[in-house]
């Protein structure tokens, strides 16, 4: 399908689609929250670099997904209407931009907090595009496998500030890491026949829905006691302590729920948009009840 000619601010609009914005914002908040929370200081100008750059690098692994994945995204409601489907975009274009985008974005990371944080970004990139894209359509494991380059970009704002990889920044890690696995599960249980239609593997698809929701909350079960760590660490105080597990109790309670009652796609989805509120609610309680820096 060749790309129809478009105007100017068509094109740009496209181009920023790639880098698949809200995904992107979600990144900066976490990768903000490490850098906040990080003992030590980052300079104004490098914290903006650092970020800026951490979001190219994202935009830059989303576009080279897009490219990627531009057949398989015919067949997906969300997203079919990407530049590339929808044949607005030569694929040739996402290619370059997103290659473009990287070989920006890692120096500026380097430049602009350290060499560890840029190596950092290298893996979230290559992880995510060369290991987790491919293995979507081969593997439910890939769900795996993906949860490492999301679960960098606290690390990297840790690292930004300490050049340096502690069990500060691993907890952020785990905590991102263990948050997506129920995340992930609840998408792929009420967008199944999206992804079957598409040529993609899921855990519903690989193991049922049974199997999903079991596993659903045994990643919470795991995550709960992995919120409590910041506490421990005296990274964030007792107010941070309490929204952990409530927050916690309550996405335990929603997965047990849908477990125990066999429910479907409804439930799925406000599991779904429920680990958003969970997710922005630990890190606003992160944020505000952090222990001063020494």
């Amino acid at each position: 399908m060749n790309a129809r000619a478009e105007s100017l601010p068509t094109v740009a609009s496209d181009l920023i689609s790639l880098t698949k914005p809200r995904l992107s914002s979600l990144v900066l908040v976490t990768a903000a929250g490490g850098m906040w929370l990080a003992p030590g200081h980052l300079g104004a100008v490098n914290a903006l670099v650092t970020l800026l750059a951490t979001a190219g690098t994202v935009g830059a692994a989303n576009a080279l997904n897009c490219y990627w994945e531009r057949h398989s995204d015919q067949f997906m409601d969300r997203t079919r209407n990407r530049p590339l489907p929808s044949g607005r975009m030569e694929p040739a274009v996402a290619l370059w931009f997103g290659i473009s985008l990287a070989a920006v974005s890692l120096p500026a990371l380097a430049l602009g907090a350290n060499v560890l944080t840029a190596a950092l970004g290298l893996v979230a990139l290559l992880s995510y595009v060369l290991a987790y894209t491919p293995l979507k359509a081969r593997t439910s494991a890939a769900m795996l496998v993906g949860g490492v380059p999301g679960a960098l970009p606290p690390l990297m704002g840790w690292t930004a500030v300490t050049n340096q990889m502690d069990v500060g920044g691993f907890s952020l890690f785990a905590i991102m890491f263990l948050w997506q696995m129920p995340h992930f599960i609840a998408i792929a249980l009420f967008r199944k026949e999206e992804y079957r239609a598409a040529g993609l593997t899921s855990v519903p698809l690989a193991r049922g829905d049974e199997s999903s929701r079991a596993q659903l909350v045994l990643y919470l079960v795991a995550l709960i006691p992995m919120t409590l760590l910041p506490f421990q660490l005296h990274i964030a105080g007792a107010w941070y302590l309490a929204a952990a597990v409530l927050l916690g109790l309550g996405f335990l309670g929603l997965g047990a729920w849908g477990f125990f009652r066999r429910l479907g796609n409804t439930w799925a989805r406000q599991t779904f948009f429920f680990s958003l509120i969970y997710l922005t609610g630990l890190f606003a309680a992160l944020a505000l009840d952090r222990v001063p820096r020494e």
